[in-house]
């Protein structure tokens, strides 16, 4: 098992973090990991994205320029990365920051609407961890024992208290995605 993934957004919504908790998931069940940002100078606001690659072989390189998931939290990340994903693959998007919803009909779409929820759960910042249990819904290729290991592990200390929020947030994000299309 090979899953190479993309997740992009704007800088501010746990892109990067979200990437981070996937790859220590990763390396909790024993398998080969890469993760690779990308973001702008902007602290908030700019683009960011990270390449996650998790595996049961060796990694030969962290560089993709095919994915076979990409999340996608705004319109700016659905215009460059929508035409990378593989012919089968899985796009999962958030329409909040998505205008233009994707057009492919050779991929698995999911949407979830995280902002909508987080905000409902009366905490935005649990927005990524919403996204993120959608997509273990849609490609459950972590336990959530590994996940919880995760969180411990790419988390400070400090904010360890926050874990039992985070994974109520992931179960959320499991129980609402919706299916746009299946190929």
């Amino acid at each position: 098992m090979t899953e190479e993934m993309i997740i992009a957004g704007f800088g501010g919504q746990g892109v990067l973090s979200m990437g981070k908790i996937l790859a220590y998931s990763g390396i909790m069940e024993d398998k080969e990991v890469t993760w690779f940002p990308s973001y702008g100078p902007e602290m908030r606001g700019g683009t960011a994205n990270v390449t996650v690659i998790i595996s049961d072989t060796r990694i030969s390189s962290p560089i993709l320029q095919q994915f076979d998931t990409a999340i996608i939290l705004n319109q700016q990340s659905m215009d460059k990365f929508e035409k990378s994903v593989k012919p089968g693959g899985t796009l999962l998007y958030d329409p909040n920051g998505v205008l233009t919803p994707p057009s492919r009909n050779d991929i698995n779409i999911y949407k979830v609407e995280g902002t909508k929820t987080a905000i409902e759960m009366g905490n935005p910042k649990v927005f990524n961890m919403i996204v993120f249990g959608s997509y273990l819904k849609v490609r459950p290729i972590l336990s959530l024992d590994n996940v919880e290991k995760g969180l411990e592990k790419s988390l400070p200390e400090r904010y360890h208290k926050l874990i039992p929020l985070n994974l109520e947030a992931i179960k959320k994000g499991q129980a609402i995605v919706e299916t746009v299309q299946e190929v």
